[in-house]
């Protein structure tokens, strides 16, 4: 019995081309007490691997949250499936705005603590007394209302690329940091103003809606769905669009366009650009904003000793990877001393 991914993203990658169908991207999340997280989560990958779904599946006690990519012809087939789940039938399932039949390259299915990394003990709060939900149109109404404060519960990479219009970004690394920087930032506000929350899919507001009530936020409202079922609502009815630039979204595309304003710059040489890469050093590996014209010059590296690095033979590189970890650099997510203009 095959409970996990044996393909290499490069096998994958030549069996997508090779099929020739397309896929669709979507994700979904719903908070739920789940018994026994390990059965639930091997029952999702033998079905799912049957339908040829790729994708980054979390599965807690809580809930789960996915993020996940389905051959189009097998998109009625995995709806089936949602549906027989009781707490999973009629989810709502956001389509990602841009598709790549490459955005994900294997399933993964992973049992965790929780669904949304957040450092918060679970037990001090009632996580389903959630904030009110908007739609796109009551989202841009309530903006607009001199008496909102608008938040954007993402990390500084995510919203530096794009964010709505007025919007308070915080500059930190984790969903986690942000939950007591907008509490003290706003702990005058907790009875005069509301508090409109925003994120990619809506999960991080989710939780985050629940907390502040608890903290004793008066008027906390989320938007239903994120950024990207906004988008979609956006588009498809008609609706004046509040957000400027990309949402970052975490795949392999990475980000997706909601209009051409680059409200970004490159951190290596500051033109503008909102293109976010890895370091081509596995030993760095380093999530940054870079222009072509950088990416050209050094070889999609971060810095000169990356690209030194890449040229010298893999075995090389290898041993000089041992005994280094370059997980806090990658965590940070571009806060590094060799990127001269990020800001």
């Amino acid at each position: 019995m095959q409970l996990y991914n044996k393909l290499s993203a490069k096998e994958r990658a030549a069996l997508i081309d090779a099929a020739g169908k397309d896929r669709i991207t979507i994700s979904f999340y719903q908070y739920h007490q789940i018994k026994n997280p390990q059965i639930f989560r091997d029952k999702l990958f033998l079905e799912w691997n049957k339908l040829d779904v790729l994708g980054r599946i979390y599965v807690s006690y809580e809930g789960i949250n996915a993020q996940l990519s389905v051959p189009s012809e097998n998109m009625h087939a995995l709806k089936d499936q949602l549906d027989a789940i009781d707490f999973l039938k009629d989810i709502r399932l956001n389509v990602a705005i841009e598709q790549d039949n490459k955005s994900f390259l294997k399933l993964k299915v992973k049992v965790r603590d929780k669904i949304v990394a957040d450092g918060l003990n679970d037990d001090t709060f009632d996580v389903t007394n959630k904030g009110v939900h908007l739609n796109a149109k009551e989202f841009n109404e309530m903006l607009a209302n001199p008496d909102t404060i608008c938040v954007d519960m993402r990390n500084h990479y995510e919203s530096e690329i794009g964010h709505f219009e007025g919007a308070i970004t915080p500059d930190v690394d984790t969903f986690r940091d942000s939950l007591d920087i907008i509490e003290e930032d706003l702990k005058n506000h907790k009875e005069d103003k509301n508090l409109l929350m925003y994120c990619t899919g809506g999960i991080r507001c989710e939780k985050a809606s629940a907390y502040y009530k608890h903290k004793g936020f008066k008027n906390v409202f989320q938007l239903e769905g994120g950024i990207i079922e906004y988008t979609r609502q956006v588009n498809t009815l008609g609706i004046e669009n509040k957000f400027v630039g990309k949402n970052f979204v975490f795949d392999d595309r990475r980000a997706e366009k909601i209009t051409d304003d680059v409200i970004a710059h490159c951190h290596q040489c500051g033109k503008p650009a909102d293109t976010h890469t890895n370091c081509a050093n596995e030993a760095c590996h380093l999530l940054f904003i870079q222009c072509d014209e950088c990416a050209e010059k050094t070889e999609n590296t971060c810095s000169a000793a990356c690209q030194e690095m890449i040229h010298l033979p893999y075995e090389t590189q290898k041993e000089l990877r041992k005994g280094k970890h370059a997980s806090n650099k990658i965590f940070k997510k571009g806060r590094s001393e060799v990127l001269k203009f990020k800001s």
